[in-house]
């Protein structure tokens, strides 16, 4: 039984191997770790107004600094991970963002028991999901993983 385990497991691993083993999958993922970044970036950019306001809101002074800080960051580190160039230190940057951004916005702990919260808490954690992917995308980068090259 054990033996016809490792065959069917190895056929599986060859199967996966073959349709998620691709550059082109690759890049989709790193395409979909960074889709709210380069939506966030490009927002901001397009409504510079509104991204002050975000600012004033998170009580970051002063809003204009931060806000083409946050714009620069947000597409220039995405852009870092989808086309190679110092990869490993664009998905740091992201995760560094992210960890600080989720502190200051979803602190759900503060927020009295409901839906708020509910949402503030989940979100929370989702984020730390996408703080530990980038670092992940550090990691394989930092240690040669050629097959990650784009």
């Amino acid at each position: 039984m054990k033996s016809t385990n490792l065959g069917i497991e190895s056929r599986l691993e060859t199967a996966a191997r073959i349709g998620f083993g691709s550059r082109a999958v690759r890049w989709l993922a790193y395409l979909g770790l960074c889709a709210a970044y380069l939506q966030g970036g490009l927002v901001k950019l397009t409504d510079f107004h509104g991204a002050l306001g975000e600012m004033a809101h998170f009580g970051l002074a002063p809003a204009p600094l931060f806000a083409a800080a946050v714009i620069v960051l947000e597409l220039g580190a995405s852009l870092m991970i989808l086309t190679g160039r110092l990869r490993w230190l664009g998905a740091l940057g992201l995760a560094g963002f992210t960890l600080l951004a989720t502190g200051l916005a979803l602190r759900y702990w503060e927020l009295p028991a409901g839906p708020g919260r509910f949402g503030a808490e989940n979100a929370f954690y989702e984020h730390l999901g996408l703080v530990g992917g980038f670092l992940l995308i550090a990691w394989l980068d930092l240690h040669g993983d050629e097959s990650g090259k784009i």
